[in-house]
């Protein structure tokens, strides 16, 4: 994580009122470094080594916070997170693409696709209150590693 998102990160806290502990900032920076989606369990194996008391209440309260910040997304379907592309973004509408074989996960933003689906929404009397919509399938590179054997 650079300083840069941290300072973003720490300004969001400090406006909105809520209190960024150092163990809610460490979950952070090891969802930020880590590449793809990374389980409650394997963060909670990897604050261990820093905080060796740590237990699993504990990345669930962090992550738990890091979510309704909009600083993180669960990823429901495999039961993981990823940090945010836009931190810090209460209210934005997320796609992503979900590979099967590594677990890469790729957030992007459509707005067509948001419009569509909030007019859909609208159109049944539906109020969205949050969107995120998952793609699954096989991300370039495993794509191009499957077809080199």
């Amino acid at each position: 994580m650079n300083s840069s998102q941290k300072e973003k990160v720490e300004l969001l806290c400090q406006q909105r009122g809520v209190r960024l502990t150092p163990q809610r900032l460490t979950v952070l920076e090891l969802i930020v470094t880590h590449h793809g989606a990374v389980s409650a369990y394997d963060l909670l194996e990897q604050l261990k080594k820093i905080e060796p008391q740590a237990k699993p209440p504990t990345i669930y309260r962090a992550l738990d916070f890091l979510v309704t910040q909009g600083f993180v997304h669960k990823v429901e379907s495999i039961n993981s997170y990823i940090s945010c592309c836009v931190i810090g973004e209460h209210a934005h509408f997320s796609q992503l693409f979900i590979c099967r074989t590594c677990d890469d996960v790729v957030e992007f933003h459509d707005m067509k696709i948001t419009e569509q689906l909030t007019k859909h929404a609208e159109n049944i009397g539906f109020s969205v209150e949050n969107h995120i919509v998952e793609t699954h399938g096989t991300c370039k590179t495993c794509i191009d590693s499957n077809n080199k054997n």
